[in-house]
């Protein structure tokens, strides 16, 4: 039975360490020129896709260039992640042995359903005596998915379940479900906002869809503004040409890195240590906003060592 009992600390708002999702590139493994090209390029994390990108009788193919680019590659502060095929194939208990060889930052489990696929997931880690730094991302694109998304997540609260991020995708829950893809997802939305608050609702990060045309970026940009208001961290890709982009429309701009500031520097005056609302020029700053300047700060410093990183 799945235990609904907590990890340490809060169930709601962040409950994990700040990190940089804004662009979340997806590298088919079986594609050894985007491999190598991969530890150059400036998104924040990277998906090394051993699942739909790579056809059934390459799969023995792509792992062994994981295995060569994980032992050769430095990709600096980047996260890596690496998608593992579903956990009914015939392949997954294959590429979770390269995952515990190559030791990525996270797994990233397709076609998650149930609290019961992270479960499993865990324990195929645990058994292997993982370490507890091996994370886990669960893909929501399945009807049952979004239906399930808040007791997926709050799963993934449980002390040892691991999972920190959830990525839509929408091309899957549209075949699944008929809806075309249209401009401006209008009926995909309160799909996409309910993961969205799942994943709040229990501290988890939230990463949107792809966007397939990569060569319009005006509408690509569009969609990560829309994506940005919606809550989303960032945005998964499928093409290099869409990192700027995704950096910037999930940026920090200069106006909220100097309200941050602001903030951050009323909290520590004198007499403010112990107070949760305070009162700066006629406005009123309560403690929630400290929290997210706090937050907000340490990922733009992320940033910053992002483009530090880089060649």
């Amino acid at each position: 039975m799945i235990s609904s009992a907590t990890s340490s600390g809060s169930m709601t708002g962040f409950s994990h360490p700040a990190r940089l999702r804004r662009s979340v590139l997806s590298v088919p493994a079986i594609n050894q020129r985007a491999l190598e090209k991969a530890s150059s390029l400036a998104c924040d994390a990277i998906i090394f896709d051993l699942e739909d990108s790579v056809a059934p009788e390459r799969k023995a193919e792509a792992r062994d260039n994981l295995r060569r680019l994980f032992a050769t590659e430095n990709f600096g502060s980047r996260e890596r992640i690496i998608r593992i095929n579903g956990l009914q194939t015939a392949e997954a208990h294959e590429d979770m042995a390269l995952v515990l060889s190559c030791w990525p930052d996270a797994v990233l489990i397709p076609k998650v359903n149930t609290p019961h696929d992270v479960q499993l997931a865990g324990e195929m880690l645990d058994e292997a005596d993982a370490a507890e730094t091996l994370r886990i991302w669960a893909m929501i694109e399945t009807p049952k998915a979004i239906l399930n998304a808040a007791a997926i997540a709050e799963y993934g609260r449980t002390a040892g379940a691991r999972l920190d991020c959830f990525v839509v995708g929408l091309n899957d829950l549209r075949k699944d479900t008929g809806v075309p893809a249209e401009p401006g997802r209008t009926y995909l939305v309160p799909w996409l906002m309910q993961v969205v608050l799942a994943a709040r609702a229990f501290g988890l990060d939230v990463i949107d869809s792809v966007s397939n045309d990569f060569k319009d970026l005006t509408a690509f940009e569009a969609e990560c503004g829309q994506g940005r208001a919606m809550g989303f961290d960032g945005k998964m890709l499928i093409h290099p040409a869409q990192i700027e982009g995704a950096n910037r429309q999930f940026g920090f701009s200069d106006e909220a890195i100097a309200e941050a500031r602001m903030v951050i520097s009323a909290f520590s005056a004198p007499g403010a240590s112990d107070l949760n609302v305070i009162n700066v020029n006629g406005r009123m700053i309560e403690r929630l906003h400290l929290e997210q300047a706090e937050r907000l700060m340490a990922k733009a410093s992320l940033a910053d060592q992002n483009r530090k990183d880089q060649p």
